[in-house]
């Protein structure tokens, strides 16, 4: 068996990290090139040096500076002929994942950088799979069940990350006819399922630091919570991921990797409660009254919590994943239930609680945002930073 090599964006992040780990335990033998910007380099290595420290693989990593925002993502021609003759297996997990993003920033990154990647991805002589992230939420305010050969069906979008991820699929739609592609979109992405391991608390985390704040008063639910909301683990997003990718019938294939028996919003949130704070909500606050709270800065400064997540807590639309579960028999990959590593999650969240790397400090964002800072992305999870769109468009 020829020997694989992969070329991945998103380096030194969260899943990017996870994913060749997975790779390595796949197939110890393949080899790694990283693209990395240069504002990451110091993280990159120091996750290298971890990950040479459990694998005994001094050889296999390549550190590449770049940047996808530029025309062959800032690589030297050198480096580009090298990697054209030798990467097998491209994943283009780098993008910007915040929720308030200004559009410019977005369509930079996400877009515009994707592009790059695609027409670099076109010059490659041994491509064997060319795997994109993008997300469910690409249905925008779509409502009812959506289909995975579904993508522009005229919907609307509650964000600039929702739109911008959209205009990015649909580029690489257009390409699927010329390389072996695979799409995935995933859920909302929780913490690893068995250690509950996360690098942020965002997303459903900012629910866990609203309950922080009233612990010790009733606990009222947010809205009728009817919607379903799509959680997943982050251990079966990179496992489906890595499967899919190597298997021939994910050639040419999009995949929702969402919850196959997704909660109401309401369920989860109760059992959220019950993990965390040892309570159940006795009543019912309007979510229109949760979301102006939330637009007062010095109320969100206090829950610390983003009034963008509420929107996803009322979000109609139901993620048929047919396909994925489809391809995914006889893997043994299947996404656990909510209810089995939810007690995961919030153990993992009472140890970290208070670590600042794992904070979103809503205060810094209002400050930048007043400021007309860049938003950025770190990790899988949403982050604001000084630096330029540039410098924060190459971590997930």
């Amino acid at each position: 068996m020829k020997q694989k090599t992969y070329f991945i964006t998103g380096f030194p992040g969260f899943i990017a990290s996870k994913m060749i780990r997975k790779l390595l335990l796949q197939d110890p033998a393949s080899r790694f090139e990283v693209l990395v910007h240069p504002s990451q380099l110091n993280k990159a290595k120091t996750e290298i040096h971890l990950l040479e420290n459990d694998f005994g693989a001094s050889d296999k990593f390549t550190v590449i500076p770049g940047d996808i925002t530029l025309k062959n993502l800032g690589m030297n021609e050198p480096t580009l002929q090298r990697l054209r003759e030798s990467v097998t297996h491209v994943f283009h997990l780098a993008a910007i994942y915040d929720l308030a993003v200004p559009q410019d920033v977005a369509y930079r990154v996400n877009v515009v950088g994707t592009d790059n990647v695609n027409q670099w991805v076109l010059q490659l002589a041994k491509l064997q799979r060319y795997v994109y992230f993008s997300t469910a939420y690409v249905s925008g305010t779509r409502s009812g069940r959506i289909l995975e050969t579904e993508l522009d069906c005229g919907q609307s979008f509650k964000n600039f990350y929702e739109s911008t991820k959209f205009e990015a699929e649909v580029l690489v739609q257009k390409i699927r006819d010329k390389v072996p592609a695979t799409i995935v979109r995933p859920g909302i992405v929780m913490g690893d399922s068995k250690t509950g391991e996360t690098v942020k608390f965002d997303g459903p985390y900012f629910i866990m630091r609203f309950l922080d704040k009233f612990a010790n008063w009733p606990i009222p639910y947010i809205g009728k919570g009817t919607a379903l909301i799509n959680l997943v683990p982050v251990d079966y997003v990179v496992d489906a991921t890595c499967y899919l990718a190597h298997h021939p019938k994910g050639e040419d294939k999009v995949y929702h990797l969402t919850d196959p028996r997704p909660y109401h919003a309401k369920d989860a949130y109760r059992m959220i409660c019950e993990a965390l704070i040892d309570k159940k909500p006795s009543f019912t606050l309007p979510l229109s009254l949760v979301y102006g709270l939330l637009s007062i800065p010095a109320f969100r400064k206090w829950v610390m919590v983003e009034k963008e997540t509420i929107d996803y807590l009322n979000l109609k639309a139901e993620y048929d994943c047919t396909h994925a579960l489809n391809d995914l028999e006889g893997s043994g990959v299947a996404c656990p239930d909510f209810s089995d590593y939810i007690k995961a999650a919030v153990d993992f969240y009472k140890q970290h609680r208070h670590d600042p790397d794992k904070m979103i400090l809503v205060d810094q964002r209002d400050k930048k945002n007043a400021r007309g800072e860049k938003a950025g992305y770190h990790g899988h999870h949403w982050h604001i930073g000084k630096e330029s769109a540039r410098q924060h468009s190459q971590s997930l």
